[in-house]
């Protein structure tokens, strides 16, 4: 069997279909942590500002040890998806690598750092501050809890587990950064230690690995240096620790498909490093990465009229959550030549006319249909997969 059918019908096979779309929550995982309670250690080590659990799980004997979280931002779900994703797959006692998987590594997991951030849908926690803002200070429960687990474990990899928004593009280029790396600075002049090339080893060998499924649509991320940055943090102490972004697929706005790369890039990553005594010897193939551009729009609506003058129409969704389900609400962003720009939907205006530039968008949920006016007539643009 090929690399790429095994990780596919190891995801196929071990997806936790319970955990779906773009909201998790801790009410959406805590049924899953029992069912695996008597299979892993699986302890509460501490609680969010408004006093929300906040779980550690633990599988492996090996001597690597291996950190992860996710949902430190708890409005960036897909890796939560794709760690219970990577459990289930390591729960499968039938599965000949798992036993070599678990006799190299130990792995600590925190599913979802910040449950109050999680629950409310949104960036920041309880207090309305960025977690990924607190390293230095530790001001907040869940930057205190994060910070005496690193300290207790001492992990010799750290993964940092995020959501990027669909903005993203691999490159100044017209594809969509699905997934993004980075391997953080650990001071302020961007140095290439002995840290950092053991994530950027890490790093391009799960980029060899994507590239057979998304080619052209895996980003790197900017290593501008900031302190307060967890990442940025443990790199200055030495850890090394490598930044996930799971960004868009196309027209996948729940992150399912996203969802599946993410799998693939941990399952292999943790092959890796249970199979190679990683030392960051082959660590340039990182910079063949492309540094992520932010190219895209959700919609652009190609050649209208403003004023006599040709301009497009760029689209922007937000996310609002709503009876615990997350809505994308249009905003018109921009109106110019976007030549330079892509859509991840996009229409041509055949020059219609915009009266003013206060263009008014509606949504109509009932049949998911994006309506506005050009010129006389209403302009409607179906929000549905065709």
């Amino acid at each position: 069997m090929s690399n790429i059918d095994r990780l596919e019908n190891w995801f196929l096979q071990h997806k936790e279909t319970s955990l779906f779309g773009r909201y998790i929550s801790y009410d959406h995982i805590a049924p899953i942590l029992d069912r695996h309670a008597s299979k892993m250690k699986i302890e509460v080590i501490g609680e969010s500002e408004n006093n929300a659990p906040i779980h550690l799980i633990t599988l492996g004997t090996g001597p690597k040890k291996l950190l992860y979280w996710s949902q430190m931002h708890g409005n960036e779900s897909t890796t939560t998806k794709a760690v219970f994703d990577v459990l289930n797959f390591l729960n499968d006692a039938k599965e000949p690598s798992v036993k070599e998987l678990l006799e190299s590594c130990t792995l600590y997991i925190i599913p979802i750092l910040s449950p109050d951030g999680a629950k409310a849908y949104t960036r920041l926690n309880y207090n309305q501050v960025d977690l990924n803002r607190d390293a230095q200070a530790k001001t907040q429960k869940e930057s205190v809890v994060l910070n005496k687990i690193i300290s207790q474990i001492q992990p010799d990899v750290a993964f940092n587990l995020h959501g990027q928004r669909t903005i993203f593009s691999a490159g100044e280029t017209n594809h969509t950064a699905t997934v993004s790396f980075l391997s953080p600075a650990g001071d302020p002049e961007r140095t290439i230690t002995a840290s950092r090339k053991i994530g950027m080893e890490i790093i391009a060998h799960m980029n060899s690995i994507l590239q057979q499924y998304i080619p052209n649509q895996v980003g790197r991320y900017d290593d501008g240096f900031n302190i307060n940055c967890i990442g940025d943090t443990l790199e200055s102490l030495g850890i090394p620790t490598i930044l996930f972004e799971a960004g868009h697929y196309e027209e996948d706005y729940d992150r399912e498909h996203t969802r599946k790369y993410i799998f693939y890039a941990l399952v292999s990553s943790l092959e890796y490093l249970a199979s190679t005594s990683v030392t960051g010897a082959y660590y340039q193939d990182y910079f063949s990465i492309p540094e992520n551009g932010k190219c895209f729009y959700d919609i652009i609506i190609r050649d209208v009229l403003l004023n006599d003058k040709n301009v497009d129409i760029a689209i922007q969704f937000s996310e609002k959550l709503e009876e615990n389900t997350v809505k994308f609400v249009p905003k018109i962003v921009k109106i110019d030549d976007l030549r330079k720009f892509y859509g991840h939907r996009e229409i041509e205006g055949k020059k219609r006319v915009i009266r003013h530039e206060n263009v008014t968008v509606e949504i109509v949920p009932e049949v998911e249909m994006l309506k506005f006016h050009l010129d006389s007539e209403l302009f409607s643009i179906e929000l549905t997969k065709r």
